[in-house]
């Protein structure tokens, strides 16, 4: 446990390292990345909003069921992909698909249970990825399982689970700190506060002084971040991976962002939220400012602005031809991973769904 509870509270203000208009910030805990850290970051974000916004078109075109965007945020994404070692896990939420893109997997593979396939699309063993939840929360728990079960096997794995501030507001949210706290597991909880669960504002779901706030009770350490400045998240994810990593337990993380985009394709934000807020925002965007810092001090030329954005033009034309092929559908593969060794019933199923198929090939 941490001897000292002023220790647990995180920063009075959110981290910030470079402003909104492009300037440096310094700070007194985390320092600037490297400027080639950063023009890395940069491409990863310009990689991560035209995944955005190309998943957004294919969902128009049929080719995708639905796309929870995280345009806007994608400064969270960059930064929870790049501050994990090849054998960390990532536990990410039905909105992390750039998280996930940005971590090695494949952008047809992260995007085929958006499809509407029955599984996520990649292996998540070899990736070190978890598959997508939908549900609130309840990835939380199995991180902190596979992060306490690699402490035991006496490896270094750090797990970054990934949640939005709805989830803070479920049971599982609040049992998975508490079983970290307890057990010292290596998990960093990285909440990507975007100011709404669908369409409750955060004000309606706590009066706590921030989410990073809510670490005290659990003797988890907190910090928050401002999570469109993507230094400041390399900073402080960075920090608190490594912290993890040395032993120190569970940290928890809060970014202040924006979902600028609905909630889904088939959300409308304008019914509970004011143009003027959404514009706001976009006066921040976490690539208008990184872009800025790095012209400004000769470290991102033209030549690399235009690398990067072939780079992401080549990530969404993969995506459009992957996504734009119809797989054919093979029934028997509803009964082939139910269960490691099939009941009667289910084997009975199969059996009569082949006998269907087989009557009908023979008409």
């Amino acid at each position: 446990m941490t001897a000292d509870p002023m220790r647990l509270l995180p920063s009075r203000a959110p981290v910030v390292l470079i402003d909104a208009q492009g300037e440096p910030r310094p700070h007194e805990t985390y320092a600037l990345p490297s400027d080639d850290e950063l023009v890395a970051a940069y491409a990863g974000l310009v990689a991560a909003r035209r995944l955005n916004d190309q998943a957004s078109v294919l969902v128009r075109q049929g080719r995708l069921a639905v796309y929870p965007s995280s345009h806007g945020q994608e400064a969270c994404q960059v930064a929870a992909a790049r501050v994990l070692a090849d054998d960390d896990w990532l536990f990410p939420t039905y909105r992390d698909t750039a998280a996930i893109v940005a971590r090695g997997v494949d952008p047809v593979q992260a995007l085929t249970l958006l499809r509407g396939d029955w599984h996520c699309g990649y292996d998540p063993y070899e990736h070190r990825v978890a598959p997508q939840a939908t549900p609130l929360a309840t990835q939380l728990p199995h991180a902190v399982g596979v992060a306490l079960a690699a402490r035991m096997r006496g490896e270094s794995t750090v797990v970054l689970a990934l949640c939005g501030d709805g989830a803070t507001s479920e049971g599982d949210f609040h049992e998975a700190l508490n079983f970290a706290a307890v057990l010292r597991a290596p998990v960093v909880f990285f909440v990507q506060n975007n100011q709404y669960a669908i369409s409750v504002p955060l004000a309606r779901q706590t009066a706590a002084p921030s989410l990073a706030h809510k670490g005290v009770g659990y003797g988890v350490p907190g910090e928050q971040v401002d999570g469109n400045d993507v230094a400041a998240l390399l900073a402080v994810l960075g920090a608190a991976v490594e912290r993890a990593r040395s032993g120190e337990g569970p940290q928890l993380v809060e970014a202040h962002t924006y979902r600028v985009a609905a909630h889904t394709n088939a959300d409308d934000a304008a019914r509970y939220r004011a143009d003027d807020e959404v514009k706001a925002w976009l006066a921040r965007d976490p690539i208008i400012r990184l872009e800025s810092y790095l012209t400004r001090r000769g470290a991102l030329t033209p030549e690399k602005i235009s690398a990067a954005t072939e780079q992401a033009d080549r990530l969404a034309e993969a995506m459009r031809e992957g996504l734009s092929r119809d797989e054919a559908a093979n029934p028997a593969d509803l009964f082939a991973h139910v269960y490691a060794s099939p009941t009667p019933q289910l084997d009975e199923q199969a059996r009569m769904v082949a006998d269907e198929l087989e009557r009908e090939a023979e008409v």
